[in-house]
């Protein structure tokens, strides 16, 4: 890390103050765009990181207008944008080359999402940065990784979740593959980001240098799918669209209650299973010869799903949930965002919280991803205005003002 090391500060009672957070003194430079390396560097910015934004002086990061906006404030943004300095820089342009290199020598990782060769095209290559910090760790986002024959194509998460197989098993048997409606395979190489930045870092500790992450959208959801492709090569299996089934264990689906809510149920555990079927009032099913095993069950999901089904169809929703957690069997509602926001479950984890802003007045956004017991991290702010911190930024490195304001004539800033 690049700043002095932190010492625990104590108080007039010689009580130990609030450690701080866990990546105190990591610098990152986001320079990334829609949606997973500046997710990634949220996750870093959440636990401590000073996390730097940059943005191109006149096209700022699309995610500033993606989604519903509120007084012409992109909410979306407020979101992604949080715990980190927003500066401006054109990378293109010779002075945007040298700011960069020089933020860069004080920085310990910088994440970007360019084309492979863009960043090499302005001089700004692995070449050049490691030759400006031996130290830094460079994560490289894109698509489909920076080599290969489809290196140079444009890559979206819509593409990943298309390639990696997500879209061909999402969806009722007899419809269309289904693509979803978020960002789910940004979010996934967002995650296994933040995670390779750390595991980088980590080596960085060994061997006193950074190195090159080069992650590929289409790679990490591939991974959280499962073993399809050990099963296609031992098997030749290819998993089809079941709807909310499974073909690894039934009963598992959602079911409507008298009231016209929807629940879902999982028995991934045979003795979940068992105890679902003593209180739908069908135990004989769970003496059956093929109730013993889950894909036994999938195999006769239409007879579970009508036992369960009916059941749940004879009940409304508080009566299902209160006689399932009787039986200690799983079932859940399910959600839309409202309910999301009323849950107790939710409001004890504190999983969407109150953010202070100064454009928007009190925000409530999701928590930072997990909660640690001696260093936690914090949302310290949300996501703010356009190179709302580039003058501070640029006098951290010892530009005075007139030398900030001659950059920004030139179009550099």
């Amino acid at each position: 890390m690049n700043t002095a090391e932190n010492t625990t500060e104590t108080t007039a009672e010689n009580t130990p103050a609030t450690p701080p957070p866990p990546l105190a003194g990591l610098r990152v430079l986001d320079l990334a765009t829609l949606f997973a390396g500046p997710l990634a560097a949220t996750m870093l910015g959440d636990f401590g990181a000073d996390v730097i934004k940059v943005e191109h002086p006149t096209r700022p990061d699309p995610s500033r207008g993606h989604g519903p906006s509120k007084n012409g404030v992109g909410l979306w943004w407020k979101l992604l944008g949080r715990n980190k300095r927003t500066m401006t820089l054109d990378l293109s342009t010779p002075g945007g080359r040298d700011l960069l290199l020089r933020l860069a020598a004080d920085a310990d990782v910088v994440i970007e999402n360019f084309r492979p060769g863009t960043l090499e095209k302005w001089g700004l290559g692995w070449a050049e940065l490691s030759a400006a910090n031996p130290r830094l760790v460079l994560a490289r986002v894109t698509g489909f990784g920076q080599f290969g024959p489809y290196s140079h194509r444009p890559g979206f998460g819509t593409l990943a979740e298309a390639m990696s197989g997500f879209a061909a098993m999402t969806g009722e048997p007899d419809g269309p593959p289904t693509l979803p409606p978020f960002g789910l395979a940004d979010s996934i190489a967002a995650l296994a980001t933040a995670y390779a930045v750390m595991t980088a870092l980590s080596g960085r500790d060994a061997t006193g240098r950074g190195q090159v992450v080069d992650l590929a959208i289409i790679e990490p959801i591939l991974t959280v799918l499962g073993p399809g492709p050990l099963w296609y090569d031992q098997l030749g299996y290819v998993q089809p669209r079941t709807g909310n089934r499974s073909r690894n264990n039934a009963p598992r689906n959602t079911y409507r209650t008298a009231d016209g809510s929807w629940l879902a149920v999982s028995t991934s555990a045979q003795s979940i299973a068992e105890r679902v079927m003593r209180l739908v009032g069908r135990p004989e099913l769970a003496g059956e010869p093929w109730f013993g095993t889950g894909s036994g069950r999938a195999e006769h999901a239409d007879v579970l799903d009508e036992a369960v089904g009916g059941w749940i169809a004879r009940h409304t929703r508080a009566e299902a949930m209160a006689a399932f957690e009787k039986a200690e069997a799983a079932i859940a509602p399910v959600y839309d965002v409202r309910d999301v926001m009323a849950d107790p479950q939710y409001q004890a984890l504190d999983t969407v919280t109150e953010v202070p802003d100064p454009d928007l007045g009190p925000l409530r956004m999701q928590n930072v991803l997990f909660r640690l017991s001696e260093t936690p991290g914090a949302i310290r702010w949300a996501g703010r205005a356009h190179g709302a911190d580039t003058d501070s930024v640029l006098a951290e490195l010892g530009l005075s003002v007139p030398e900030i304001s001659a950059l920004r004539s030139e179009g550099t800033l």
